[in-house]
């Protein structure tokens, strides 16, 4: 396979798991401002901080306001971390390798891109946002699973899910180091609705009716976290996506120096215990930081053969 042709893939893959993780994120949170007593809610610019967009945000506004977040996550189509970036990447490499992937989705994305042109500026209001979110978010899971289900496991399925699973415990790591670090710092001054913020964490990694299933009704801090960095079933944990990447490395030749990475953030996962909370700041960025270094070696190694 060509080179270009694999990192196209892999970063069709990429965007289309960052747009319906950030429009699930916010609209999660969304829904819980609204559920949260008056005076005791969380900052919006959280939703600023897990998609590391603060200096996107100051460039363009002055305040902090709800407004201003929305705008700049979900109109402006230029801004790496909105969710029409996002879209608007994943269609154009679906434009550049549609002779790899199913006719569907030619279609599929092209109704998603002209969507998002035409409902992203109206729906910055709380009545008509989270009808745009959560269309936001079906459409991309019918992409997704269109390559699951129509797909030969050859280097097309690989690269497509290579690219899935590191997003995905990108956006894991993200949301667990920012949000889970702002309940903890809240930890007691708002005692009755801690239960509701990490619920609405793990909603937000599509993980509570898992996390119910697994550990109960009850939600606690410990759980949320072990279920989040260790869970061996549950697909959005990180545990399951760098083991499932390992898998689809290891059909791919030329992948030693990756699968290494991917090793080594599994033994990080593996000694995690929840005594280690007051370092989980620390933690995450130590996971971030091999999940970078794991995704610059695949990008070394496969999508820049061509130049020499």
């Amino acid at each position: 396979m060509l080179s270009r042709v694999a990192e196209r893939l892999y970063w069709l893959a990429r965007y289309l798991e960052r747009a319906e993780n950030t429009a699930r994120l916010i609209s999660i949170y969304n829904h819980l401002i609204m559920d949260i007593p008056k005076g005791s809610e969380p900052s919006w610019m959280i939703l600023i901080d897990i998609l590391d967009a603060r200096e996107q945000f100051e460039d363009r506004y002055n305040a902090e306001t709800e407004q201003n977040i929305h705008r700049l996550l979900i109109e402006r189509a230029e801004e790496q971390c909105s969710v029409p970036y996002s879209v608007l990447q994943a269609y154009e490499n679906v434009r550049t390798t549609r002779d790899a992937l199913p006719q569907e989705a030619w279609e599929y994305i092209s109704e998603l891109r002209l969507y998002v042109i035409q409902y992203s500026k109206q729906s910055l209001a709380r009545s008509k946002r989270l009808a745009f979110l959560d269309e936001i978010v079906q459409r991309c899971q019918m992409l997704t699973g269109l390559f699951h289900s129509s797909l030969s496991r050859d280097e097309v399925y690989s690269f497509l899910r290579i690219g899935k699973l590191v997003e995905r415990a990108d956006m894991g790591i993200r949301i667990t180091d920012v949000g889970a670090q702002d309940i903890l710092d809240r930890e007691g001054a708002f005692k009755s609705i801690d239960q509701l913020l990490w619920g609405a964490l793990l909603e937000a990694l599509s993980a509570k009716s898992a996390y119910r299933r697994m550990k109960g009704p009850v939600i606690d801090k410990e759980n949320v976290i072990e279920l989040i960095f260790q869970a061996e079933h549950f697909p959005r944990s990180l545990t399951y996506c760098l083991r499932e990447l390992r898998v689809e490395l290891m059909r791919l030749p030329n992948s030693e120096a990756s699968l290494k990475k991917a090793h080594k953030i599994l033994r990080i996962l593996k000694g995690y215990d929840n005594r280690q909370e007051i370092y989980l700041h620390e933690y995450n960025t130590n996971l971030q930081r091999v999940l970078r270094e794991l995704g610059t070696s695949f990008s070394k190694t496969w999508f820049q053969r061509e130049a020499s």
